[in-house]
C-alpha cells in the first residue's frame, strides 16, 4: 500500500478538482444535472481512482486503477472542449485547463510504465 498523497499526479489531479468545481459554478443552471455533473464526476474520478488503486494489495491492481484514472482524464479533456464550444468557458481558460489535463495524462502514463517495469 502506498500513500496516494505522495504522488505528484494525485496532487495535481486534486488541485484540478478544486479548480473545476469553481469553474463550473459559473455554468448556466440548465447544465446542473448535465454537463456540470458530468465534468465534476470525471474530474473527481481521476484522484479518486489513484487513491483507490493505492489501497489495493497488488501493483497490478494499482495499474488497473491508474488506467481508469487515465480514462477519466481523457473524458474530462473532451468535456472541457465541449464547454469551450458551448461558450461556457473562454479560449484562454480552455487552453490552461487542457494543458493541466494533458500533463496529468502524461504523468499517469509515465507512472503506469514505471510500475509495469517492476512487475
Amino acid at each position: 500500500m502506498v500513500d496516494y498523497r505522495k504522488y505528484n499526479v494525485w496532487q495535481k489531479a486534486h488541485q484540478l478538482v478544486l479548480e473545476l468545481y469553481n469553474v463550473t459554478e459559473s455554468f448556466p443552471k440548465k447544465e446542473q444535472f448535465n454537463l456540470i455533473s458530468q465534468i465534476n464526476r470525471a474530474v473527481v474520478s481521476v484522484p479518486t481512482n489513484i487513491a483507490e488503486g493505492c489501497g489495493r494489495e497488488t501493483q497490478k491492481e494499482l495499474i488497473r486503477y491508474l488506467y481508469i484514472a487515465s480514462g477519466s482524464a481523457h473524458e474530462l479533456d473532451y468535456l472541457i472542449l465541449l464547454s469551450k464550444d458551448l461558450n461556457y468557458i473562454d479560449g484562454g481558460l480552455y487552453d490552461e485547463l487542457s494543458l493541466k489535463i494533458t500533463e496529468i495524462k502524461k504523468m499517469l502514463a509515465s507512472l503506469i510504465r514505471k510500475i509495469s517495469e517492476t512487475l
